[in-house]
């Protein structure tokens, strides 16, 4: 285990007289100029959406359609981004249009986890495609539908070599407006903005609960101005049905204070469990859920023992959406154990990354990145999960966020034996040609022959254990409502915790019990899903053990009293004395 303070060059006892939100917030990024801005954004500070190339050409064009009362289909996108922008369209047309929406506007979920456009999907009467959050890059779609006499409208946020000349393309990537933060669903919020701009209405910003959900979802950084206000916005004013029906059942998880990260924790990856493994007709219950013309219409129940009776639409979605989330952990650990045996029987532990190429349909494909994820975590290694294709290995690749290896993609691609390396620097898809896997593992070997992918934390303040600052770490606690993408909670660090058997205890006994050890101040570090084992190798009746640990911040209320509690992230042993007085 490794850490160092975020910045070296302005150490913690340089940087005293900063509170604790200044503190974190310049640690990631945000001058200190601006952090008292960055906490009260306004709307001032969202952009004009006139800022956005071909926005006008946009509105022109589908009002175009409308008036002349044409059919259009909208593409609903593969991932919780894709579900929300479509969404939201449909609601503010249905809001101004709702006999034209009602009655020509189709829309179509993706079978499996397609992206983009697919011609032999539109029907022919079909006179508009619109494809919110993705097909940027579908310059060979666009041409076919072009040469059909239909007009495309991409709505989207993903990087492209260039704006197809056969469709109008509204893209923050792709033009010089300054937010690139914002997914899909941001994109498609200030089109309709742009619209309600046209016709002298303002109901876009009814939907930006959606808009929220969307950007979190797609996992966007958070420390832009605009983004961050528009998901304020939007989680201050959850009327969605599907939304609202989610965060309800969640409460006790969230809590009644509603932030991006339970949102991304609690919300979010039930919408991608639907999108991966759900039905077609799960797909398309949770997708009308978020219309608000059909989320409550009574359908027939599909819960078990009511058979013949009736329930409104988001409350089928939303129990369907536990059910499939279930049934997704199921399939990811039935997969994972065959994976785990591949694993030992090659050896393939003995590389320095873990690179596990699968036969044709052995493991769901919808799933490898979610099981990637877990190898990460579990192997301390970048993985690379790669279902064999015709002449290729393709999947999916994760690295770690606490590590010092902190762009595997571009690992990847710069060893010229990929085709394709596509995502973020640490989660990303990529396919190797066949021939050329075994190079690309030796190849790793040897660059990264000493590289050592130990957990590597960046942490706000190093304390010692006799001198925790218990107010800092409260100060802390209270600012949950910041974290997101962006702005990750921070951790600290605490060195030469001296563990005795005065202050250490096993809090249960059952299958995950919790330890704690108690700090002077009368703060505490808790670690949770511990062991009998562990608490015996920490525990010395005569001695002390000494461990230093990197953790996060919390509150304890006991008693009427707030005490600082630090939840153990990792930590590593230092040293022991056979005697402790």
């Amino acid at each position: 285990m490794e850490y160092q303070l975020y910045n070296l060059e302005f150490p913690q006892e340089k940087d005293i007289k900063l509170t604790a939100v200044e503190r974190v917030l310049t640690n990631r990024g945000i001058p200190l100029e601006d952090v008292e801005h960055y906490l009260n954004t306004t709307d001032n500070d969202i952009i004009n959406p006139l800022e956005l190339a071909n926005i006008h050409e946009g509105a022109v064009m589908l009002i175009r359609h409308i008036e002349q009362r044409d059919n259009v289909l909208i593409q609903i996108d593969s991932d919780c981004d894709g579900y929300t922008s479509a969404a939201v369209l449909i609601n503010y047309l249905n809001c101004l249009f709702p006999a034209f929406a009602q009655s020509n506007i189709y829309y179509r979920v993706h079978t499996g986890k397609q992206h983009g456009l697919i011609p032999e999907t539109v029907p022919e009467d079909v006179k508009l495609v619109i494809l919110p959050d993705s097909s940027s890059n579908d310059y060979e779609e666009h041409k076919v539908m072009k040469e059909k006499g239909i007009d495309v409208l991409v709505i989207d946020h993903h990087e492209a070599e260039k704006i197809s000349p056969d469709a109008c393309v509204i893209n923050n990537q792709l033009c010089d407006y300054p937010n690139k933060t914002l997914s899909g669903v941001g994109v498609v919020y200030k089109f309709c903005s742009y619209i309600d701009s046209l016709l002298g209405t303002k109901h876009a910003d009814k939907y930006l609960d959606l808009v929220a959900l969307g950007i979190i979802g797609d996992v966007m950084d958070l420390r832009n101005f605009e983004t961050k206000h528009l998901v304020n916005k939007g989680l201050q004013q959850i009327q969605n049905p599907y939304f609202k029906s989610m965060v309800a059942k969640a409460e006790f998880k969230i809590g009644k204070s509603i932030t991006a990260d339970g949102v991304a924790f609690y919300v979010a990856p039930f919408v991608n469990a639907v999108t991966r493994v759900g039905s077609q007709e799960e797909k398309l219950t949770l997708f009308e859920s978020m219309l608000d013309h059909r989320a409550y219409e009574q359908v027939p129940s599909t819960k078990r023992g009511c058979k013949g009776q009736t329930e409104t639409r988001v409350e089928q979605a939303c129990r369907s959406c536990a059910n499939i989330k279930n049934r997704q952990t199921k399939a990811r650990d039935e997969s994972l154990n065959k994976i785990e045996q591949t694993i030992e029987e090659n050896q393939l532990l003995k590389n320095k990354l873990l690179v596990i190429p699968l036969n044709t349909g052995e493991v769901n494909k919808n799933l490898t990145g979610l099981i990637a994820n877990i190898l990460m975590s579990k192997y301390q290694k970048p993985v690379m999960l790669l279902n064999k294709t015709e002449h290729m290995y393709e999947g999916s690749a994760r690295g770690s966020n606490q590590s010092k290896f902190n762009n595997f993609k571009e690992f990847v691609n710069n060893s010229g034996y990929a085709n394709y390396a596509e995502g973020h620097a640490q989660a990303f898809g990529a396919g190797i040609p066949q021939c050329r896997l075994d190079d690309f593992i030796e190849c790793a070997n040897i660059e990264l022959a000493d590289f050592d992918f130990s957990p590597y934390y960046k942490v706000d303040c190093i304390y010692d254990f006799d001198n925790v600052d218990g107010s800092f770490v409260l100060d802390v606690a209270n600012m949950k409502s910041l974290w997101g993408q962006g702005v990750p909670e921070p951790f600290i660090a605490i060195e030469n915790v001296k563990i005795s058997k005065d202050n250490i205890t096993l809090m249960s006994k059952d299958k995950n019990p919790t330890l704690k050890i108690t700090l002077p101040n009368g703060g505490s570090l808790i670690k949770f899903r511990s062991s009998n084992e562990e608490y015996e190798n920490l525990y010395s009746e005569l001695g002390c053990v000494t461990i230093n640990v990197v953790g996060k911040c919390e509150r304890n209320e006991w008693n009427g009293k707030i005490h600082p509690q630090i939840i153990i992230e990792d930590y590593e042993i230092v040293g022991r004395t056979a005697y402790y007085f």
